[in-house]
This record gives structure tokens, sequence and C-alpha cells, in this order.
């Protein structure tokens, strides 16, 4: 399961991120690490981006993104 597999309002844990390593040092710069809570908070009209909450901040990231944060709930 990825972070675009959640409902709006949903948390899991961040279980893996599988990107490129630019995208990758990205989101962990940003915060987001394995074993981190991560709740989808809602999409943009068109379902492009998303906003996610992680450790208190609410990040809009891209869904090409998004997708490589795989999760656990």
């Amino acid at each position: 399961m990825t972070v675009l597999d959640l409902k709006p309002g949903e948390t899991a844990h961040i279980s893996d991120i599988n990107k490129n390593e630019e995208d990758l040092n990205y989101l962990i710069e940003l915060g987001v690490l394995e074993g981190t809570p991560v709740r989808f908070v809602k999409s943009a009209p068109f379902g492009d981006p998303i906003e996610i909450d992680v450790r208190g901040f609410h990040l809009m990231l891209r869904r090409s993104r998004a997708g490589a944060i795989e999760i656990a709930k």
C-alpha cells in the first residue's frame, strides 16, 4: 500500500520509500522517514497534488512522489 491508498483522515506508518535518489533525498529532507506516522489530509479538486500531515507539518506532494511512500496500517 502507498499513501495514495489512504482516505482523508486516515493515518498509517511509513514502511518504505521507493524512489530515485533525488526524490528520496527530497522526501527525507521534508521529514518523510520510515516509521513516521502519516495522515492523508485531502487532495486537490482534480486529485493532484495531495496534502499529507507528517510530524505536524502539512505537505503538498505530487501524486508521482507520494506514490513512492509505502505504508503499513
